[in-house]
C-alpha cells in the first residue's frame, strides 16, 4: 500500500527525529571541562613559578600509585604527585611522576608541532603581566607581546604572548579590548592575572578534531577566525603562520582551541610512543555525568577500559584516559560523588 500524500511529510519528519536522536545517543555529553593537567619534572620548581610569577594558589596537593593509577595513565610502576592550582574560576594540574619519570620537552619543538599545547592566562594588563614575566626569568616563545590587528574582526586588539615555564610548558598570557571576551574579563578588578580562557592545542585537520570534540564529546563550537600577518608569525614565532581557529567550550570551564596551520605545514608529529610521564604531555580533564563501557569503545584508548579510582582525593570515580587524532591526551572522568557500578 502506497502512503498519501498526506502523511508523507509525517513519515520525514520522523524519521529525522529519530536520526536525531540516534546522533545524540551516539554522542557522549561533556558537561565541564575541568582541568588542564601539565606535567612537570620538579613539582617545588614548578610551584614556585606558577605561585610567584603567575599568581595560582594550590588547592590541593595529593600523591597516588597503585594498579588502578597505572591503568588510567598507561605508565607502569607509576607514582604520581599532582597538586591542583586555582586561579580565578579556573584550575591547572601540576603532574610530576615521581617514578617513573618522563622524557623531557625538545629543546627545538615550535608551536606548529603537533604535541604544542598551552594553557591562555587572561591578565588585566599586559605591560604590567610581560614585566612580571621578565623579572621572574620566564623564557620567550614569543618575540615579545603582540597586539593583533584591528583588520580581523574576531581578533583584532587582543594582545597576546607566548613564554614557557621552568620545563619549557608552553603557556599564553592573553588581553582583551573591550567588547571581547568573556564579560567576566571586564569586571573591575584589582588582581593582575585573572583566570583562564582557554587550552589551544594544534591539529592537522580541524574537520577530524571537530568529529571527536563536538560529536562524539558533545562540545559545542563557540567561535572561529582566521589569523595571518607578522603580528601572528611573531606571536607564535612561525614565520608564514596562517591558521584557522576554533574555540569549543562545554557548559562551564575553559574553552579548547584548536590550532590549524594552514601554512606552513611543516610541525612534526606528536612521538607514537608518547607516554603520561614525558613532559611534552598535557591532559584535560572532561567531565560526564555517566561514563559507560561503550563510551570507551569509541575511543583510541590510553587506559585499558574504565577504572574506578580507589580514593577520591581528584574528586573522581571513574575515569579513563584517551587521545584525540594528533595524540593530545584527555581524561573523561565521571564525578565521585555520581561513581556507580555499571553491568
Amino acid at each position: 500500500m502506497t502512503p498519501s500524500r498526506s502523511i508523507l511529510p509525517i513519515i520525514v519528519l520522523a524519521g529525522f527525529a529519530v536520526l536525531m536522536l540516534s546522533a545524540a545517543a551516539m554522542a557522549q555529553t561533556v558537561r565541564a571541562v575541568d582541568s588542564v593537567g601539565i606535567t612537570v619534572s620538579d613539582m617545588d620548581r614548578a610551584l614556585a613559578f606558577y605561585r610567584g610569577a603567575l599568581d595560582f594558589r594550590p588547592v590541593s596537593d595529593v600523591e597516588m600509585a597503585g594498579p588502578e593509577y597505572e591503568a588510567l595513565t598507561g605508565v607502569f610502576g607509576a607514582r604520581i604527585r599532582v597538586v591542583r592550582m586555582a586561579l580565578g574560576d579556573e584550575a591547572v594540574e601540576l603532574i610530576q611522576y615521581l617514578a617513573p619519570e618522563g622524557r623531557p620537552i625538545p629543546a627545538d619543538s615550535r608551536s606548529n608541532d603537533r604535541w604544542f599545547q598551552h594553557v591562555a592566562i587572561i591578565v588585566s594588563d599586559m605591560d604590567r603581566a610581560y614585566a612580571r614575566l621578565r623579572a621572574a626569568k620566564a623564557r620567550h616563545a614569543s618575540t615579545g607581546p603582540q597586539t593583533l590587528p584591528d583588520w580581523n574582526p574576531n581578533a583584532g586588539g587582543i594582545r597576546a604572548f607566548y613564554f614557557k615555564d621552568p620545563d619549557g610548558n608552553p603557556l599564553e598570557i592573553l588581553q582583551f579590548p573591550p567588547g571581547k571576551g568573556d564579560s567576566k574579563w571586564h569586571r573591575a578588578d584589582d588582581r593582575l592575572f585573572l583566570g583562564i580562557d582557554h587550552t589551544a592545542i594544534v591539529v592537522a585537520d580541524t574537520d577530524a578534531s571537530l568529529a571527536l570534540y563536538r560529536d562524539r564529546l558533545g562540545l559545542r563550537v563557540a567561535g572561529g577566525a582566521e589569523n595571518y600577518g607578522t603580528e601572528q608569525e611573531h606571536l607564535n614565532n612561525v614565520f608564514g603562520a596562517r591558521l584557522r581557529i576554533t574555540t569549543l567550550r562545554a557548559a562551564s570551564g575553559p574553552g579548547i582551541e584548536l590550532l590549524e596551520y594552514l601554512t606552513p605545514r611543516d610541525g612534526r608529529l606528536a612521538p607514537a610512543d608518547t607516554r603520561a610521564n614525558d613532559l611534552w604531555h598535557e591532559q584535560v580533564t572532561l567531565l560526564t555525568d555517566d561514563l559507560t563501557p561503550a563510551d570507551a569503545a569509541r575511543h583510541r584508548l590510553v587506559s585499558p577500559e574504565i577504572v574506578v579510582l580507589p580514593d577520591r582525593n581528584l574528586g573522581l570515580g571513574r575515569a579513563l584516559m584517551a587521545r584525540d587524532p594528533d595524540g593530545h591526551a584527555f581524561v573523561l572522568a565521571q564525578p565521585s560523588r555520581q561513581d556507580h557500578a555499571h553491568d
